[in-house]
């Protein structure tokens, strides 16, 4: 018999102690996100999956503001983050601290998701606007580009699920429990 699982089983981390918890060697860059849910919904899922930082960049939402904070679900104060007035001044920000610099878009000579050897290094993943993608000054500035394989008629998905399949593929066989 199957039951759900209670708050103490779950063996949760407050939020100050996921802010001072061991995290993935993975920044993710946020370039010019229109919606408060999806910036709350990606907060979440950088809390989830551990990544180190988020960088909010250009126009996309701040917190604190409760649209936002209605999908993080707390997740803003156990998430490292950060504002860049530019997603080259992130890109920048990133590589001097060591990363490399990848861009989550449709693009020629993009590496497939499954393809991407990911060994736990120093990794910025650049996720662009809802509409129009990551900006071109940033696409040509990463190092590459990581596309999700897709075979419906839409040829996209939304930001925070896109943020999502891509953590999950990155840090599945990292051995962090």
């Amino acid at each position: 018999m199957l039951h759900r699982k209670t708050m103490d089983e779950l063996n949760r981390m407050s939020a100050e102690e996921m802010r001072e918890a061991e995290k993935h060697s993975i920044i993710v860059i946020l370039d010019d996100i229109r919606s408060m849910h999806n910036v709350g919904s990606v907060f979440r899922t950088c809390d989830a999956f551990a990544a180190g930082a988020l960088y909010l960049c250009g126009y996309t939402p701040l917190p604190p503001h409760r649209d936002i904070h209605k999908t993080a679900l707390g997740a803003t104060e156990s998430v490292t983050w950060k504002h860049f007035s530019t997603t080259l001044e992130a890109i920048d920000h990133a590589r001097a601290l060591g990363y490399k610099v990848m861009a989550v878009e449709q693009a020629h000579n993009s590496i497939r998701l499954e393809q991407l050897n990911y060994n736990n290094e120093k990794i910025a993943l650049v996720f662009g606007n809802e509409v129009s993608g990551v900006n071109e000054d940033a696409l040509l500035a990463a190092d590459g580009c990581i596309e999700i394989p897709q075979w419906g008629s839409k040829h996209s998905l939304n930001i925070s699920v896109t943020v999502g399949v891509v953590l999950w593929e990155m840090v599945r066989g990292s051995g962090k429990s």
